[in-house]
């Protein structure tokens, strides 16, 4: 039963049983219960008025200092302001509360928590995926073109150049390609095929020789001995013989094939002209059209594999997601240099945020009063507090009863 209720049956109980007393026969019992319900009526009435006249004008009367609460309306928005911003929220209670919570750890912990859950860890893969499939990978590729672009515009490939040489020559990878290619020129002469080729090449050449006199008969008569299968396996053999010299690492021809190298590349990297022939070379197919459309297979290709990881570990329960999340708690639980770093850093962060926004608290209060009129302030409060003070309305009534028989316990005697 509500309290309202409640208190308007006390008052009733009081008129009522006050009127039936009236009427009964004269005797001590009557006397008794007459002055009580009388006193019970009087202390209910009263009561009622007092609790009425906070809120609003009893039966519509506009007598003197009534309905209170809305003539003092703006003295009780600034006490609700003064009392939540000084008392209840006050920055000092806000700030000291704040040093005590240990953000990082209660954030891990939130997390942890989190993660733990099955169905949580494939609901924010199933986000992933849908995050990854929505991104907008061809806006992308003419950004990436132009970053690309605008780095090698700005690059200084020359020097880049040497000192990548620099490097791959200090750490013998000049001749580390010289040795691969002279075992990939080994491998193609030993082939049948190859010896074929040579002998055939030889002979067609050395039909094309014209010599006259006795140079030109001993030529011709060495031409007629040897065949092209000859001619094809004396090449080889020198071919070979030739990679097996250049292979040992004191050989004098070996030592300057690499020196001839080394002496092209510099020459190469130091022309200027043609370094930046290169360049604009490069920023022209950067640019272009088969550029853009390599770039958007790569960034599709990787969105693609992207989402196959994404539906597998969803598919696992996201075993894969809780691993990667356990990795990055246990490597940051060891940094604690860095947790009381950021800990300090959080902490001072909204403690700023309090000092400088503690005001809008009272502001969000009085926007929202402000935004009420009388009559749904008033509802409000009754809503709050009415219930407790009607108690007082049940209360008056029956300590009104009860002050009621003693005084006319009194009155008799």
């Amino acid at each position: 039963m509500k309290s309202r209720n409640l208190a308007t049956i006390s008052l009733a109980i009081m008129a009522c049983g006050f009127l039936f007393t009236l009427f009964l026969p004269e005797n001590l019992a009557v006397i008794l219960l007459r002055g009580g319900f009388e006193a019970g009526l009087v202390g209910g009435i009263a009561d009622w008025f007092a609790v009425t006249a906070l809120f609003r004008h009893p039966l519509g009367l506009r007598i003197p200092h009534t309905s209170l609460l809305l003539k003092n309306r703006d003295k009780l928005i600034q006490s609700l302001i003064s009392a939540m911003e000084n008392e209840l929220l006050n920055k000092e209670s806000i700030e000291n509360k704040l040093r005590t919570f240990n953000i990082v750890s209660l954030g891990a912990g939130v997390l942890t928590r989190f993660f733990s859950r099955k169905k949580a860890r494939q609901e924010v893969l199933e986000q992933l995926k849908g995050f990854v499939l929505r991104l907008p990978v061809e806006q992308a590729v003419p950004y990436i073109q132009s970053a690309a672009a605008s780095y090698l515009r700005e690059a200084k490939l020359g020097v880049a150049a040497d000192t990548i040489a620099t490097s791959l020559m200090n750490e013998g990878k000049d001749i580390a390609a010289l040795d691969f290619a002279l075992e990939g020129i080994s491998a193609w002469s030993g082939r049948p095929e190859t010896r074929a080729m040579l002998g055939k090449i030889a002979s067609e050449k050395l039909a094309e020789v014209k010599l006259g006199g006795l140079k030109g008969m001993a030529f011709q008569a060495f031409v007629g001995f040897v065949d092209a299968d000859m001619l094809g396996e004396m090449l080889q053999g020198m071919v070979q013989s030739t990679i097996r010299d250049f292979k040992e690492e004191d050989s004098p021809y070996r030592e300057e094939v690499i020196r001839e190298i080394r002496v092209a590349l510099f020459q190469l990297l130091s022309d200027e002209e043609r370094i930046a022939s290169l360049k604009n070379w490069a920023l022209n197919e950067l640019q272009g059209e088969a550029a853009a459309a390599f770039v958007l297979q790569q960034l599709q290709g990787l969105r693609g594999k992207a989402v196959t990881l994404l539906e597998e570990d969803r598919g696992r329960g996201g075993r894969r997601l809780f691993s990667l999340y356990a990795a990055l708690v246990r490597r940051v639980s060891q940094e604690k240099e860095w947790i009381q770093t950021s800990e300090d850093r959080i902490r001072g962060t909204l403690i700023s945020f309090v000092e400088a926004n503690h005001y809008r608290i009272g502001q969000l209060v009085k926007e929202n009063l402000d935004q009420m009129d009388d009559a749904a302030l008033v509802n409000m409060l009754e809503e709050k507090v009415g219930k407790d003070l009607q108690w007082i309305r049940v209360n008056g009534a029956v300590c009104g009863f009860v002050v009621g028989l003693g005084l006319t316990v009194i009155q008799l005697i």
